[in-house]
């Protein structure tokens, strides 16, 4: 996270909230940890409207039995959200999430109709492992008292009611692998981006970072350092018509500035 990012008017740019509900949503990077043991992964988080999040850890794991004896009273508990870049950068990780909260089992019985509504809106493989004959994972909630997101920017804290006022980015899904086709297949594509970067930065090794609703992002890996820049959309977007349209605005496409072609 050694990135530096020009400030951005809020228009520009996803608010901490918002980039928040998007690492949950990818959840690629995350871990729960409670004093004493080494941090667990788990391969789901998700943000329930009650303002907790459940999550599934291995059965087999220490955090398990331990949540276990402590029953209905729970454990403190630290979720952190790893949120990395989709390319091989020098300095992958793009932003941390730490939520802490009281960490508690999910009874038998109430299994059921929470994976069910869980997957009405995510339906995440790690839900067929909760419970399965195999019995690989289980079903925890975590009840959150504290949200804390850091970039490259700074920290901010986000209070519970306005993480659950925010939504995922619309392109949160779909973000890695459009950045690695575009890396990969369209470099034509990332070359006109980058003569938007100011002079001092051209001559880096420019690579695309981050895509939202608001524009996109760059990083320059130099000689001197790492350097992230963001290119605002003239609009937010909300869909692949809009983000097409977008792109090829930043790329300066003539027509799509309000010319058009010369009728002869």
């Amino acid at each position: 996270m050694t990135g530096q990012t020009p400030t951005q008017t809020p228009a520009q740019t996803p608010t901490t909230a918002e980039r928040i509900r998007s690492t949950c949503a990818r959840a690629t990077g995350a871990v729960v940890a409670i004093d004493g043991l080494d941090p667990t992964p788990t391969p789901l988080v998700h943000l329930l409207c009650d303002g907790s999040a459940a999550l599934t850890v291995p059965a087999s794991s220490p955090l398990t039995a331990v949540a276990a004896t402590t029953e209905a009273a729970g454990v403190q508990a630290v979720l952190e959200l790893t949120d990395y870049a989709p390319l091989p950068l020098r300095e992958p990780v793009r932003s941390l999430v730490w939520i802490r909260g009281t960490l508690r089992t999910v009874p038998d019985r109430e299994v059921p109709a929470l994976l069910d509504l869980i997957a009405a809106s995510n339906p995440h493989p790690a839900l067929l492992e909760v419970n399965s004959t195999r019995g690989q994972d289980v079903l925890m909630r975590l009840e959150i008292e504290s949200v804390v997101a850091a970039d490259s920017t700074g920290a901010e804290s986000i209070s519970v009611a306005g993480l659950l006022g925010a939504l995922p980015d619309p392109f949160c899904a779909m973000e890695s692998a459009w950045l690695q086709h575009l890396d990969a297949e369209h470099r034509d594509v990332v070359d006109r981006l980058a003569s938007r970067l100011p002079g001092a930065l051209r001559n880096g090794h420019v690579r695309p970072l981050g895509l939202d609703r608001y524009g996109v992002a760059l990083r320059v890996e130099s000689a001197d350092g790492d350097h992230d820049v963001r290119l605002p959309f003239p609009h937010p977007v909300d869909d692949m018509t809009g983000l097409s349209r977008a792109i090829r605005i930043l790329m300066g496409c003539p027509f799509l500035n309000g010319l058009r072609a010369r009728r002869v």
